[in-house]
């Protein structure tokens, strides 16, 4: 338990580093094409490996371009995360693009069409809190 509880800790702080990093310490033209966010951290129990899962919020067709700026930094960011965190050994990062926003973001408008319909058909009065 005490486990659990250490590598959580961990990924926040390793989730807050990678965020300041990228806004601050960053110039990779790639990266700021759109507004990079640090959705979450997944770190190995050996604090060997992370996956850092990314949204971000732009043109579609960057964010490929996105990705690849923060692969190409991530020998950078790993070095300054093992420098501010004083770990011996900083983990392997991967980004990974997080798609839980975007599919938020569609439900949220499915649901307002739906409604949409439903109010056209009058099946719930206008101003009503009834989908």
């Amino acid at each position: 338990m005490a486990q659990k509880r250490r590598i959580k800790r961990i990924e926040a702080l390793i989730r807050k580093e990678i965020s300041e990093l990228l806004i601050n310490y960053i110039n990779d033209e790639r990266v700021h094409k759109g507004i990079v966010s640090v959705t979450s951290v997944e770190i190995t129990g050996d604090l060997q490996h992370c996956k850092i899962f990314v949204s971000i919020f732009g043109e579609s067709s960057d964010r490929n371009e996105v990705l690849g700026g923060l692969k190409a930094a991530s020998g950078y960011l790993r070095g300054e995360l093992g420098r501010r965190l004083q770990m011996r050994r900083a983990p392997e990062m991967k980004f990974q693009l997080d798609r839980g926003l975007e599919k938020g973001t569609s439900v949220l408008r499915l649901l307002n069409k739906l409604g949409d319909q439903r109010q056209k058909r009058g099946d719930i009065s206008p101003g009503s809190d009834e989908l």
